[in-house]
């Protein structure tokens, strides 16, 4: 049983680490030199509601780092 959920853990964890990395940063980057800000020339359709790619990945990421704490939980309770 100890042995699933490392495994589980070790699949979670790569998967938090991929998730993490593929979101777009909300770093201004070579336009902050100018003064303008983070959301300076995004349309009103990129920041439409929860069907953007960016709200798919916040969602995607919250559930994967509930499923990784949930599994972190779970051999720490195995274990003693």
């Amino acid at each position: 049983m100890q042995t699933l959920f490392i495994v589980l853990q070790i699949v979670v964890s790569v998967l938090l680490i991929f998730v993490v990395l593929v979101q777009e940063g909300k770093d201004p980057g070579m336009r902050g030199i100018q003064g303008a800000s983070s959301d300076m020339g995004d349309s009103f359709f990129k920041k439409a509601g929860g069907t953007t790619k960016e709200a798919m990945f916040t969602k995607l990421t919250s559930a994967v780092a509930i499923l990784f704490l949930i599994t972190t939980l779970t051999l720490v309770i195995l274990a003693s």
